[in-house]
């Protein structure tokens, strides 16, 4: 290596980790790489921290383009995932996607170290990424990439198993390979097929795979399976399992050969086939197949082919589950079907259904399995053999359980019939023979009985089956079952069933056990055989591709010394083999002393454990020499940074044994903590307790037990399983002969006393009272200290570990299984005996699980407990108290999340009158108190202080309790919530609560702290008050409560008293008032003064869209629950003022009415927080309708009214979260029976449909229809008439729901049916004999009715003269289709309008012309949706979001149509509409995304969009759209793009793609000028109101910035684009948007701006430039539009001059006069004078512009107006020439409009609000002599109503009249002026510039006097030559102004 590499080494580890293995210099990221595997080598701890700071980098290293630097990259990640844990699963994705795509095809090395990273990432269980990583591998087109993955997910599956590595994932890769083109990725399938079948067996792999291979490959795969065996075993266990139990090598050292946990854990699993199958449906087909009508048929052979069609489906092993209820309902009668084959075949798909529906299938079993039963009296074995199987099946497949039959088996078992008896009990054998032993345990008491009995049956069969079913019970449970029943059984019944019992059990053991032995003797060939060689290859499975078997690797003394090398002296070796104990002492002492000298110990941990156990080993005789090797490894233990728990097992045997030995028992000791300080004592104590129970020295076990004492005090007990721990003592320790260990075991329990505490003693009731007695002592000289910090700690993590200690140290147990249904319904026994008895059973189960159960499946628990507190049996009651404390002292802190608050339950048992009752009770909340801390209980307890229902004794009970437990407590800040309750109380009846009140505020207020208390003053009140202010502030005076009650003074005296107090220095802190007693004077209360002084409305902390979330919207009225009312309650008490809320919520109706009139009066000052608040106050009016107080309602129903006139005045509407509170009440008690009320509330109804609108009230008058109560659809039904009447029929659907009042004509009450009828009539006179279609089907009776009443309607419209029915509607259609909305609107026959909802953002800037022209909202247009493309645009803007999406398909279609059309003709028409059609939809896009963000679907957002993507796809619509509409539009699309909420929408991101997609088509497609204009304008901050959602002022700064951001781009878009479409833009209107953007700016803002870079600026500079470079000089020709005399001179003229040198500076343009005169044209255009002909053709083009304009009704008279200054400019031109083809009509009307106009002006009536256009540009060439001075028709300013900016007409002609501006004197002056700047006196353009025309006298000050001689007014020009040519750049310019004209803004 050069100096140079080495100095660049040097520098780079200075460079941060990420630096150096990301350099440029692959040596670098190699050294890199290298120390980073050196790195983690040294990490022994795997939560170390540094290793999170590396995870994230292997997705780099190991894609390293060096394929050096690659291989070490993948060491240094082999080396973290050795030293990391699960924990760093969180890289495995990108680091595994990484390696498969890189790693895969590259060098063998580079492919060998790929694999172990990926069995790494599988060891630390990331299994899933794993399996992911290889779906994409084995998808790689390079074959050679394929192979690795294939064989890696071999390895995975031969080392870890199939626990690990889910077979069914494996299954669905591999039919893929199959077919591979490849042959190695073939042959590599293969084996990881055929290790599958090693792992699962070879029926489930051939069953799901070989259907799926070519016949060539089944007949490979066939002759290697031959080669396989089952049996296989994990090699390698997932880094958890690792570090909970050593490797299986290490315990076989140390055990022996017999069999080890270890050896049964690793058995091979067993994998049901069902579970890798992936499920069929059958349903679907068998609809298909004609089943159903087959199964009905007459023909047996019809119905047989159909059930075998269900047979043949259902015969595929994994059904989807399904309804098959109909299927087997069919099923159970075709069972006893008469034709037997029909039978068979039903009973054949039965058994299939069960055997692919398994569990799914368990309900239809249950049903069909008595008729199966029954059918079992069939002798014909071709019934009676399929029944047998299918009943089999049916258990055997899980669908029947031996509980579940037991009812239908008694039923069977006592059948008429013999044979159904004894098949039966034959199928019962059967079922108890394939049973496990836990559920006959369960059921064997209720088969016994029924067994015996059958032994007496008449039928011999019977009886051998009974006899058959008692032995298979007895071979699973034993004879102790039978040991009763055997009893009464003569001596030869009984002596037949102990030989059958003793036959079949022994015969079963002997096969059992042959089996046992046959198939460990096949698994332990078949290890060794396979274990012989490693395979890294799955082709290697493959015959003929194994390789060669190496030698088996066993750790011999040899293999030891090899593995040793140099790292111990050969002497020491040979003399620690020495027989000299004397050498063998000499050899531990040199090799302590080496070991001891050793600098890296940790990696030789293992070895030299092993060799202490090899030579001397543990038989060592010597005590010297044991002392010395235990020494050694006490050292090694300690000193290594990671001790295996392997070592730990290789020695824990011999160390133990020497603990007995009382010379090397210390050391032994110290050698067994130094273990625990390693890998932790639970794993010590759990090796300690096999071998200390099955030693045969007893001094092993007393003196183990004596050292665990001292570990239990080093470590605690937070890492031991105590459950083990306690057995352990109990079963061995104390059943121990010997008194040695019996002591050691008390000693030991009473140290673990001192850590859990007395519970320990719930586990020893079953001990001998001796040893009892003896415990209590050694518990007394231990007492339970609680939780401690252990004097020890284990150096590693320990992944066991169970609790922190202390009382949940202890287990406990699961008693979900004991609850069983038979002790839940003992808890609604109608015998209280037996309820009693369920009580009792839940105090047995707690004793028997030490009284520590588990929360686990208790629900119902509680549920039963719940209902024996109402239970009529006093006694029950306080048995069930006892029981519940019982069970929440025995759950501990879960008994509050698991008790469904039964606490509350509970405590109303304290309302009992008994004084026993109320004890339990309290007895309970001590025991509950015990569980769980004070503060989990204390809503409950308040919730019991505020019921009703309590008695007094109950409350003084309570509230003294509350007491003593507060007591007890220093600092308790939960308890204020107690302290509006006991203020309460202090004003209770009964002077016992008072007193105990008192009490409980006085603990209260002591241990929650002043500054809480003064927080919450506003909840106290009366005489609680004075309490807790004398408590707080010592020497406070207040009066009386009574007093205080009774004052009605006036308020303001007693605030002023306050205030003037408070100036004298008596009231401090604050806004807190104090009342102070005066002479002479009433005291007002300090409570009083606060609340009066407080605001009506409290809406800071209301979050009205939060209240709104959980409104369920109904329609239907349904009371308000207890719990809406109290919900209802509290937020009032948030919002209202405390005496509002008082009265409003007070039971005395006068009250109520007080408190109304109190809102009432400060209406109109709180109408804002009325509204945040309004959805509260509409459920109290809603509680308001539903009672009974007529005074109330009145004044309910007279508040109302003014409520929602006010909130029209606010210009807010109801939400819909609010009309679903409030419209379903009013609709119901439109209904009221008293006719006044009824009033009232039709009144108001009819309010609300003009405020909130028709389509949104009239689905709540529907529901009304459907109501009980006949008044109520009565009214509701004349409200339908009155909404045809004066709304229209479209409102709202309102047709389709006809029927529904036709209906109501067949009813019996006479009221109802009339207002049904004249409803009717109603709908006729609008609809005429359309109506009939929309009545529906009606009786004949019924339509005789209607038909009379139309015929009366007729009749009566005749009279009144209204015309025919449904004429008017007609003809209204008809116009607004024929001639627009503006004929219908004159006509005058729709006066009534309807708006719409007001929404709380403003619509700023959207046209109002609709709202104008369509005075009636027609939301829906009939039954089928709108019908038209007007009614279309109707439902669009007046419907709801989802409503207007039928308009929306209209128009789309109607669009498309068009678009499609070639001739164009139909766009054309639609044209006229497009403007108002993208005004709707851009006030639709707020509201749809609106609801939407509401929890709405995304769908109407997805069609507005699409309708105005459809919209502005055609270029002709798209450039009909007006410049405030496309602002509105765009402005909203803006926003909603920037709105963070939109990505969280359903389909969020489709929409954001959406909308950036519509913007761009607008960009695009709409008009060039327009689309400028708006966004430049959009440049400025926006308004905060147009935001979709509130924010605060820095959130607003933000949002504009970014804003600012998305126009700029918009504009960047067009300014791109300017170059090819200059043309289709009014040059003259952009730049008076640019002129008004930086004017409103100023100088000063500008160059403020200028310095911070400021986007928008920078972005309107930017387009000017591009304008300037594109047209040169003429741009100045295009400043019609801006005011160019002003003072001071406009900004832009200053850019305009300044871009213009710049740019000739560059030579982009060409001069065609002087530098300083700056008049350039484009350098293109360099022709000294245009063609002769361009002033005419100019001219022909402002006269047709102007034709235009006449042709136009709106603008007719600018047109006329523009039209005479033409004919006066240019007298010699003969307009009439221009209108040959024009109408005669239109001709005469010019004539007669010029003579009006002309007839005007020489009146001097020039109208002020008509712009003039000037005349267009005549060419130089030609003279001009007859065009007038301008002064004359300039004297006054015009105004310009077409402009939103300004009010003069701001063009060139528009000069000060005292001056001659149009005159060439003017002119000359310019030019003297332009002169001047070309000498160099041109003023820097960041400078206001000076105006360019001024009054004379400025242009004195500024021109030599010598030059103004020389100007004569009123001549034409005379210029010296050197400035000809400046002056005709002059007069060119002037020309153009002249000729410029105002577009429609």
């Amino acid at each position: 290596m050069s100096a140079e590499d080495e100095k660049l080494l040097k520098e780079a580890k200075k460079l941060p980790w990420e630096d150096r293995l990301g350099h440029k210099n692959w040596k670098v990221r190699n050294e890199a790489n290298v120390d980073l595997a050196s790195l983690f080598d040294s990490i022994t701890d795997p939560k170390d921290p540094r290793l999170r700071d590396f995870g994230h980098l292997f997705r780099k290293t190991v894609a390293d383009s060096n394929a050096p630097v690659q291989e070490k990259a993948l060491d240094a990640l082999i080396a973290f995932l050795r030293a990391a844990d699960s924990d760093a699963g969180r890289y495995a994705k990108e680091v595994c996607d990484a390696i498969a795509a890189k790693c895969l095809t590259g060098r063998k090395n580079t492919v060998d170290k790929a694999q172990a990273a990926f069995l790494l990432w599988v060891e630390l269980e990331a299994v899933d990424v794993f399996l992911d990583t290889m779906e994409k591998a084995i998808k790689n087109k390079v074959a050679k990439a394929v192979v690795p993955a294939v064989d890696v997910m071999f390895q995975a599956l031969s080392e870890f198993g199939s626990k690990v590595i889910p077979p069914k994932r494996i299954l669905k890769m591999l039919p893929e390979l199959f077919d591979h083109q490849d042959q190695n990725v073939r042959a590599s399938a293969k084996g990881v097929t055929l290790e599958l079948c090693r792992w699962i067996g070879k029926d489930p792999v051939k069953s799901i795979l070989f259907e799926k291979m070519r016949d060539t490959m089944k007949k490979e795969l066939e002759a290697e399976l031959t080669n396989v065996s089952g049996g296989a075993k994990p090699t390698r266990k997932i880094r958890s399992e690792q570090d909970k139990e050593p490797e299986a090598e290490a315990s076989s050292d140390v055990v022996g050969d017999g069999p080890s946990e270890e050896a049964v854990a690793d058995a091979p699993q067993e994998i049901d086939e069902y579970d890798l199958m992936d499920p069929v449906d059958i349903l679907t087909p068998l609809e298909k197949s004609g089943f159903w009508d087959g199964v009905k048929a007459t023909k047996w052979s019809e119905r047989k082919e159909a059930v075998a069609e269900l047979t043949k489906l259902a015969s595929t092993k994994k059904i989807a589950p399904g309804d098959f209820s109909e299927i087997c309902r069919t099923l159970k009668k075709l069972i006893t079907d008469v034709n037997l084959a029909v039978a068979v075949e039903a009973i054949q798909a039965i058994g299939n259904l069960a055997c692919g529906l398994r569990t799914h299938f368990s309900a239809s079993s249950r049903f069909m399995l008595p008729v199966l039963l029954e059918k079992l009296k069939e002798k014909k074995p071709s019934v009676t053999e399929p029944l047998t199987q299918t009943l089999q099946t049916m258990y055997k497949a899980g669908c029947l359980n031996l509980v579940d039959v037991i009812e239908d088996v008694k039923t069977a078992v006592k059948n008429k019939v013999p044979l159904v008896r004894s098949s039966t009990l034959t199928w019962l054998t059967f079922c108890l023979e394939t049973s496990n032993k836990a559920l006959i345990l369960k059921a064997h008491k209720e088969y016994v009985p029924l067994c015996m009995e059958c032994l007496n049956d008449g039928t011999p069969d019977v009886r051998d089956a009974a006899f058959s079913a008692l032995a298979a019970i007895a071979k699973s449970v034993g004879m102790r079952p039978l040991e009763r029943s055997l009893e009464k059984l003569d001596d030869v019944r009984k002596k037949k069933l102990s030989e059958m019992i003793a036959g079949s059990g022994g015969g079963d053991q002997a096969g059992t056990s042959s089996v046992t032995v046959q198939s460990s003797v096949g698994s332990t060939a078949t290890g060794n055989s396979e274990a012989s060689f490693v395979r890294k290859s799955a082709a290697s499975m493959l015959s003929g591709k194994r390789p060669a078997p190496s030698a088996p690797a066993e750790m011999g003394l040899e293999e030891i010394e090899n593995r040793l090398g140099s790292l111990v002296k050969p002497e020491t070796i040979s003399q620690l083999k020495s027989s000299v104990w004397k050498e063998r002492l000499e050899a531990t002492l040199a090799l302590k002393e080496e070991i001891e000298g050793l600098q890296e110990l940790d990696k030789s941990v293992e070895i030299l454990v092993r060799l202490l156990c090899a030579v001397p080993g543990w038989n060592e005789k010597n005590v010297q020499v044991q002392q010395q090797v235990i020494e050694i490894i006490t050292y090694i233990s300690s000193t290594a940074a990671k001790f295996p728990k392997k070592c730990v097992v290789l020695c824990i045997t011999g160390t133990s044994e020497r603990v007995a030995d009382i010379k090397t028992r210390a050391s032994a000791m110290k050698c067994l903590t130094a273990f625990c300080e390693a890998v932790g004592p639970g794993f010590v104590f759990e090796r300690l307790f096999k071998i200390m129970k099955e030693h045969k020295n007893p001094k092993v076990l007393s003196e183990g037990l004596l050292w665990m004492v001292s570990a239990v005090d080093d470590f605690g007990v937070s890492l031991l399983k105590l459950k083990d721990l306690i057995d352990f003592c109990k079963d061995v320790g104390l059943q121990s002969s010997t008194a040695a260990t019996r002591n050691a075991t008390i000693k030991l329990l009473g140290a673990l006393h001192k850590f859990v505490g007395p519970d320990i003693k719930g586990f020893l009731n079953d001990v001998k009272p001796a040893l009892l007695s003896a415990l209590d002592t050694e518990y007394e000289k231990n007492p339970f200290e609680g939780t401690a910090a252990p004097k020890r700690v284990v150096k590693t993590s320990v992944s066991t570990s169970t609790s922190s200690g202390g009382l949940d140290s202890l287990p406990r147990e699961d008693i979900s299984s004991k609850i069983t249904p038979n002790l839940l319904k003992g808890f609604e026994s109608p015998d209280w005996k037996m309820r009693l008895e369920s009580i009792e059973a839940v105090n047995k189960i707690l004793e028997e699980a030490n009284k520590r159960i588990q929360p686990t499946g208790t629900g119902e628990l509680f549920g039963g407990l719940r209902g024996r507190l109402l239970d009529s049996n006093k006694n029950l009651v306080m048995q069930t108290l006892t029981t519940i404390g019982g069970v929440a002292a025995a759950m501990g802190p879960a008994v509050e999340k698991a008790s469904k608050g039964i606490l509350s339950d509970v405590l109303k048992c304290l309302g009992d009158n008994k004084k026993h009752m109320r004890e339990c009770t309290l007895a309970a909340l001590d025991l509950w108190l015990g569980a769980v801390h004070l503060d989990k209980m204390i809503p409950y307890i308040i919730l019991a202080l505020t019921d009703g229902k309590m008695g007094a004794e109950g409350r003084k009970d309570l509230f003294d309790w509350l007491t003593k437990q507060l007591t007890g407590l220093s600092d308790f800040v939960d308890a204020i919530h107690l302290l509006k309750p006991a203020s309460t109380a202090m004003t209770d009846k009964s002077a016992d609560v008072r007193k105990a009140a008192e009490g409980c505020i006085s603990e209260i207020l002591r241990v929650s702290g002043q500054e809480t208390i003064e927080k919450n003053l506003k909840d106290i009140h009366g005489p609680a008050l004075a309490l807790v202010l004398e408590k707080v502030r010592p020497g406070f005076v207040q009066e009386p409560f009574e007093s205080s009650k009774a004052m009605a003074g006036p308020v303001s005296k007693g605030v002023s008293k306050i205030s003037k107090s408070t100036s004298n220095g008596t009231l401090k802190q604050g806004n807190r008032s104090r009342a102070v007693p005066t002479k002479g004077s009433q005291i007002t209360s300090v409570h009083d003064i606060a609340i009066q002084s407080q605001a009506l409305l409290n809406t800071k902390d209301s979050n009205k869209e939060d209240r709104e979330r959980v409104v369920v919207r109904r329609i239907k009225f349904e009371e308000l629950r207890p719990e809406q009312i109290l919900d209802l309650e509290n937020d009032m008490m948030k919002f209202f003022r405390e005496d509002l809320q008082k009265r409003l919520l007070s039971p005395d109706f006068k009250k109520q009415v007080d408190g109304l009139e109190i809102l009432q009066k400060a209406l109109p000052s709180v109408s804002k927080e009325i509204i945040e608040v309004l959805d509260i106050l509409l459920r109290w009016f809603v509680l308001q309708f539903c009672k009974s107080n007529t005074t109330c309602l009145l004044k309910v129903l007279e508040f109302l009214p003014e409520l929602f006139n006010t909130l029209r005045d606010e210009e807010y509407c109801m939400t819909e979260a609010e009309a679903a509170i409030f419209l379903p009440c009013l609709a119901e008690k439109l209904g009221h029976n008293i006719e006044k009320v009824r009033e009232k509330m039709r009144e108001l109804m009819k309010q609300l449909i003009q405020a909130y609108s028709v389509a949104k009230t009239y689905p709540y008058i529907l529901e009304g229809l459907r109501s009980k109560n006949n008044r109520t659809r009565i009214e509701c039904t004349d409200l339908i008439g009155y909404l045809l009447e004066t709304c229209g029929t479209e409102i709202g659907g309102l047709l389709k729901y006809l029927n529904m009042v036709a209906s109501l004509t067949a009813e019996r009450d006479g009221e109802l049916r009339k207002a049904a009828l004249n409803t009717m009539a109603t709908g006729y006179k609008i609809l005429g004999d359309d109506i009939w279609k929309y009545v529906g089907k009606l009786t004949d009776a019924q339509k005789s009715m209607i038909d009379d009443r139309f015929k009366w309607k007729v009749k009566e419209m005749e009279k009144r003269r209204e015309g025919k029915p449904g004429e008017a509607r007609a003809a209204l259609r008809r116009s607004v289709r024929d001639n627009g909305p503006e004929v219908a609107e004159q006509s005058g026959d729709l006066s009534q309008i309807v708006p719409g909802p007001l929404f709380p953002r403003q619509n700023y800037g959207i046209s109002e012309q609709i709202l104008e022209r369509n005075p009636v909202p027609r939301t829906i247009a009939g039954v089928n949706g709108p019908t038209d493309w007007n009614e279309a645009l109707d439902i669009i803007m007046f419907g709801s979001p989802e409503q207007s999406v039928e308009g929306m398909k209209v128009v789309c279609h109607e669009l498309a149509q068009a678009s499609n059309d070639p001739e164009e003709s139909a766009i054309d028409e639609l044209v006229k509409d497009a403007d108002g059609l993208v005004s709707c939809l851009a006030n639709k896009v707020a509201k749809t995304f609106d609801v939407s963000l509401m929890g709405a679907s995304s769908r109407s957002c997805k069609y507005v969009l699409n309708t105005l993507m459809q919209t502005f796809q055609n270029k002709k619509l798209a450039h009909a759209v007006k410049e405030g509409t496309l602002e509105s539009l765009i402005t909203e699309l803006l926003l909603w793009l920037l709105d963070e909420r939109v990505p969280r929408m359903e389909d969020g991101s489709q929409l954001l793609k959406a909308l950036n997609v519509l913007m761009l088509k607008i960009l695009d497609n709409a008009d060039r000028t327009s689309s400028f204009v708006v966004l430049i304008s959009l440049l400025r901050p926006l308004d905060p109101s147009r935001w979709p959602s509130p924010a605060t002022a820095e959130v607003y700064a933000v949002r504009n910035q970014k804003f600012s951001d998305l126009v700029v781009k918009c504009l960047i878009k067009l300014t791109k684009l300017l170059q090819s479409t200059i043309y289709e833009v009014d040059l003259d209107r952009l730049l008076q948007s640019i002129h008004v953007y930086l004017q409103e700016l100023g100088m000063e803002e500008i160059r403020r701006r200028a310095g911070a870079d400021d986007k928008p600026l920078r972005m309107v500079k930017t387009v000017l430039h591009e304008l300037v470079k594109l047209r040169g000089a003429a741009i100045k020709g295009h400043l019609s539009l801006v005011p160019i005399d002003m003072r001071p001179q406009p900004i832009i003229l200053a850019y305009i001059d300044l871009n213009l040198e710049t740019l000739a500076a560059a030579r982009m343009l060409t001069a065609t006069g002087p530098v300083g005169q700056t008049h350039w044209t484009d350098s293109t255009a360099n022709n000294p004078s245009p063609p002769a002909n361009s002033a005419d053709v100019q001219l022909k083009q402002e006269l047709g512009a102007i034709f235009k304009k006449i042709g136009d009704k709106q603008t007719s008279k600018i047109g006329l107006y523009d039209l005479y200054h033409i004919t006066k400019s240019y007298p010699k031109v003969d307009i009439f020439s221009q209108l040959q083809n024009a109408s005669e009509a239109f001709r005469t009307y010019i004539r007669d409009g010029l003579a009006q106009v002309e007839k005007n002006a020489a009146a001097g009536r020039t109208p002020s609000s008509l712009p003039l256009s000037t005349p267009p540009p005549s060419s130089l060439a030609l003279p001009s002599p007859d065009i007038p001075s301008l002064s004359s028709l300039d004297a006054k300013p015009l105004m310009n109503p077409r402009s939103d900016l300004y009010t003069d007409d701001i063009r060139a002609s528009n000069m000060n009249p005292g001056v001659m501006t149009g005159t060439l004197d003017a002119i000359r002056e310019r030019m003297k002026n332009m002169q001047l700047a070309s000498s160099g006196t041109l003023e820097p353009v960041s400078k206001p510039l000076m105006p360019t025309n001024d009054n004379l006298s400025m242009n004195q000050q500024s021109v030599p006097q010598s030059q103004m001689g020389q100007e004569t007014p009123h001549t034409h020009p005379v210029v010296l030559p050197m400035d000809e040519k400046a002056l005709s750049g002059l007069q060119a310019r002037m020309e153009r102004l002249k000729g410029g004209s105002l577009e429609h803004m």
